[in-house]
């Protein structure tokens, strides 16, 4: 593919990155769009680029993932240089999203919706049989819409590797207590990190407050404690952090899990829904969903409420009533029972939100 170098976006520990632009052969690639990124460092140091670019082309279709165009050679100043094409995320990384943040902090909201985006992509890492082993702030992407993009492959490896000795691998302010202390680096370290990023996109300045990494490191891997919790969180994120600082890695919440925790939950997706059934009638409004049953299918279903009292734990929320079975089949009846004289308050909950 014949392309152009632009102007340069970064430096990292393994290459450097700059934009680019493909050639005139575009047009027979489909695919490649009209602006990349594209990695490159020197052959002889390419070898955690190679890891990068065939850990990337496993996930083609994960919008959560910065995506892979291919690689190739080039020749320039004299060294023959290793490239890689990526996906240009044109927001920056989250890094540069906080610094230019009021406070140095987001608010819990965007803390909220950056975290499920992350989650929805380690999901399909992890899936996938990989461990990232390098989340942190400036290796997560933003794309021009401000959709999630986890970046930065470089040291991923497979879940099931066998370590060889007592390797770090990652950075040290985001390294588990098993990593640390054994050099054991399997899923659950990732949503160790994700604990460390999401303390860290709430206050604007890292999990750990310790600025030698000897000693940093012994108190990762020594002991029982974990970082604070940031005290000004909401009480979904103290709880959705404190399942991710859980120091057996055994019992530490999988990805899978945080993304039905009411922290990072979609308003569609606060009440854990159960099927057991495909309804046949329909229902008066968006909130009311009664069990019934269908002379068409055996199944039924239930909604777990989407506002559990506050003293209430949020996996055991409260069932809706179920129904008796005993509604009209008739669409005249259902509408008939919609048309009254009642008037209904349309500006007394809490509970309504804007849609565009």
């Amino acid at each position: 593919m014949e392309w152009v170098r632009g102007d340069i976006l970064g430096h990292g520990s393994f290459g450097t990155v700059s934009l680019a632009k493909p050639g005139s052969s575009r047009s027979s690639c489909h695919n490649i769009p009209e602006l990349m990124a594209v990695k490159s460092c020197g052959v002889s140091s390419s070898a955690s680029l190679l890891n990068e670019k065939e850990v990337l082309d496993g996930f083609k279709d994960c919008p959560e993932i910065i995506q892979c165009y291919g690689d190739g050679h080039s020749f320039e100043n004299g060294e023959k240089l290793y490239n890689v094409f990526l996906e240009y995320a044109s927001g920056g990384t989250l890094a540069d999203k906080l610094n230019n943040s009021c406070d140095h902090r987001l608010p819990e909201d965007e803390v909220r919706r950056y975290t499920r985006g992350i989650l929805r992509g380690l999901r399909r890492v992890h899936e996938n049989g990989f461990v990232h082993c390098d989340i942190k702030l400036q290796n997560i992407l933003l794309g021009q819409d401000g959709a999630v993009k986890i970046g930065d492959f470089g040291l991923a490896k497979k879940d099931a590797e066998e370590k060889v000795g007592c390797e770090l691998r990652g950075t040290p302010l985001y390294m588990s207590p098993e990593m640390v202390a054994g050099g054991d680096q399997s899923s659950p370290a990732d949503i160790w990190a994700l604990g460390c990023l999401v303390a860290e996109m709430f206050t604007g300045v890292p999990a750990w407050r310790c600025s030698d990494v000897a000693a940093l490191l012994m108190r990762i891997g020594v002991g029982d404690e974990v970082p604070e919790i940031p005290g000004k969180l909401s009480e979904e994120g103290k709880d959705f952090v404190g399942k991710c600082f859980v120091k057996d890695p055994k019992e530490r919440w999988t990805a899978e899990m945080l993304l039905d925790h009411p922290f990072v939950c979609d308003h569609d997706d606060r009440g854990t829904v159960t099927f057991k059934e495909v309804p046949s009638t329909s229902p008066r409004s968006a909130f009311d969903f009664p069990d019934w049953v269908s002379q068409q299918s055996s199944l039924t279903f239930s909604i777990t409420s989407l506002s559990a009292p506050e003293s209430q734990s949020w996996v055991d929320g409260p069932e809706l009533n179920t129904f008796d079975g005993s509604w009209s089949n008739s669409p005249a009846k259902r509408l008939q029972g919609l048309v009254n004289d009642h008037q209904l308050e349309w500006f007394g909950s809490d509970d309504w939100i804007t849609v565009r």
